[in-house]
């Protein structure tokens, strides 16, 4: 049995390097299937720790298996590698380097924690019994890029049993780490309306139908009317982002555009959404006249924590930050494509805390004075590899 002083010790011996690390691909990033220099150095990396390590997955994502030294299950450890289109603000000597484009989520923490605890733990195979396969997805803001990876076989070879995977959130500030069994984050899906009325002169609107009047009504009423036809205490969140409409101020507009989202904490509900809007768009459209478009992409599942994977989860955090810094989270209306992956294994993903009022360290995510408090990164590589090391001596 490896011992948990073994974890600790070794964890904060990689402290600097995972720090240089971050900081690295922190200056370099990468927007989602472009993370070519973030993939190389990921795959030198693992080479260098004389792992398997397969390229190209999903264009630019890579995998890596640990052989442990006696039979046993497979667990997938999963980090994402883009990047976000935001001008970084932060005045630190290793800010983005690429025009444009910010490690503005955490991503630059992920690769390098999964990278630290390939080293730990390939330092440890020796006493591991079964296999682990580090994942590093590209694309996992907005392009879902794991079920690309999916796609391209990484659940497969090896057959992987269980998966772990984590973000670090400001939110939560340093030493803390939570997650909750059962579902912990929303689908979510993209919607765009055009609604097609019949332009004219403002000065003689007779005979016209103004889209942009009718938009009004869709703002209005759209989230009443959905939230009426569903069951009482159905957990859901529409928005509306983007309105477009209209060329000048003297014409009567005849196509507006609206483009929003809908997240949904209940699989049952989520399908009834859509009707549920194309009911109110064609009952708020016809009897004026008009005509709409609705073009409804589904996008990412819920997150649905396995509660045995969950339970490990906590047990070794517990362990890590202690029990009364376990925090049992509520379910969160972001989304997140590890949902993929969890739909096909069970796992549990899970928050690090990397929030620091005292630093100023609190700036929320995909902000360009997003910064993480890197004391961060030994928490979650010691909760991680804590946990791929329970797991695999459960087998």
């Amino acid at each position: 049995m490896i011992a948990y002083g073994t974890i600790d010790e070794r964890a904060a011996a990689l402290q600097d390097e995972m720090v240089a690390l971050r900081r690295d691909f922190h200056a370099h990033p990468e927007l989602g299937f472009e993370e070519r220099r973030s993939s190389a150095a990921i795959a030198r990396y693992l080479s260098g720790l004389g792992l398997e390590v397969r390229t190209g997955l999903a264009s630019t994502g890579v995998a890596a298996v640990l052989q442990g030294s006696r039979p046993g299950r497979t667990l997938m450890l999963r980090a994402d590698m883009d990047a976000l289109p935001i001008q970084e603000l932060n005045d630190v000597d290793y800010r983005s380097k690429n025009p444009g484009v910010m490690h503005a989520c955490g991503h630059d923490g992920h690769m390098a924690i999964l990278l630290g605890a390939a080293r730990l733990l390939s330092s440890l195979k020796d006493s591991l019994s079964g296999r682990i396969v580090f994942v590093f997805q590209p694309a996992e803001e907005n392009l879902g890029g794991a079920q690309s990876m999916i796609d391209d076989g990484v659940l497969d070879n090896p057959r992987v049993d269980a998966a772990l995977g984590l973000h670090l959130i400001s939110i939560l500030p340093h030493g803390y780490v939570g997650t909750r069994s059962g579902p912990f984050m929303a689908s979510v899906d993209v919607f765009t309306t055009r609604i097609h009325g019949r332009g004219g002169h403002s000065a003689m609107p007779g005979g016209s139908v103004d889209a942009i009047a009718l938009s009004a009504d869709l703002l209005s009423g759209l989230n009443d009317h959905v939230r009426r036809g569903l069951p009482d205490g159905s957990r859901f969140l529409v928005n509306i982002g983007t309105i477009h409409g209209g060329t000048a101020p003297n014409v009567v507009a005849d196509l507006v555009e609206l483009q929003g989202t809908v997240r949904c904490l209940d699989d049952p509900v989520r399908p009834l959404i859509r009707d549920l809007m194309e009911g109110f768009l064609r009952e708020t459209m016809t009897p004026r006249d008009a005509r709409f478009e609705l073009d409804y992409l589904q996008g990412y599942p819920i997150v649905v924590n396995d509660p045995a994977m969950t339970d490990l989860l906590v047990g070794a955090a517990g362990r890590v930050v202690g029990p009364d810094h376990v925090i049992d989270m509520p379910p969160a209306m972001a989304s997140e494509d590890m949902a993929f992956y969890l739909q096909r294994v069970p796992g549990c993903y899970f928050f690090v805390g990397a929030g620091s009022d005292d630093a100023g360290m609190n700036a929320p995510h995909h902000n360009p004075r997003f910064a993480i408090d890197e004391r961060s990164l030994g928490t979650g590589l010691k909760t991680l590899c804590l946990a791929a090391v329970d797991y695999l001596e459960s087998s």
